[in-house]
């Protein structure tokens, strides 16, 4: 996959949110977007909005180009709405379970517990981020990793599991219940702009 390795801010700037994974981020950044002729407002095209919608969801999740494609067409094939089985299958992800469920505190450093090998599913070593867990899946970390990750617990204030996750921190697990539902996901982000984006 291809990496961006650059400044992540710059990119969140350019699509209007704070940040799309970090939870220390501090409210003084600069909302406009990067550049010197960032803070000149300019009145974007249908596709340009439909672009930066799709570029805003691929960036949160941490996928490349051709991994979110075959998210989507994969959606598109599953009964429902595709729009919302494509962010349950965002979700289901490896490194984003581990990062809603407090074990990382950004995705970027879930992604890398998962790459370093420190993680189990269903007691089998997993160490692709991009994972997809199913219903009932139990994710524990190693033990030889369990000091690593208790400094990590310390550093997160809050649990904040969501309720599709059951999440056991003294012994280091947690168990992927069932796929969420559309209000427990992010209300900010507009799938519908991504599904007209592939639909043209």
């Amino acid at each position: 996959m291809a990496r961006y390795t650059g400044p992540s801010n710059k990119l969140f700037r350019n699509y209007g949110v704070k940040d799309l994974s970090n939870r220390k981020l501090t409210s003084s950044m600069r909302q406009n977007a990067s550049g010197q002729h960032g803070a000149v407002r300019k009145k974007l095209s249908e596709y340009a909005i439909h672009l930066n919608e799709k570029q805003k969801i691929r960036m949160t999740y941490l996928v490349s180009e051709k991994q979110f494609a075959r998210y989507y067409h994969e959606a598109s094939r599953r009964k429902g709405v595709t729009g919302t089985i494509l962010l349950q299958i965002l979700e289901s992800r490896l490194d984003n379970v581990l990062y809603r469920a407090g074990f990382g505190i950004t995705r970027k450093q879930s992604r890398q517990i998962v790459n370093h090998g420190h993680v189990l599913v269903n007691g089998k070593k997993v160490d692709i981020p991009s994972y997809v867990l199913k219903a009932g899946d139990v994710v524990s970390i190693k033990e030889r990793s369990n000091a690593y990750m208790k400094s990590i617990f310390d550093s997160i204030d809050l649990s904040c599991a969501p309720a599709w996750i059951t999440v056991d921190r003294d012994a280091f697990k947690l168990t992927y219940e069932r796929v969420p539902e559309r209000e427990e996901m992010d209300p900010e982000i507009k799938e519908q702009l991504v599904v007209e984006y592939y639909s043209k």
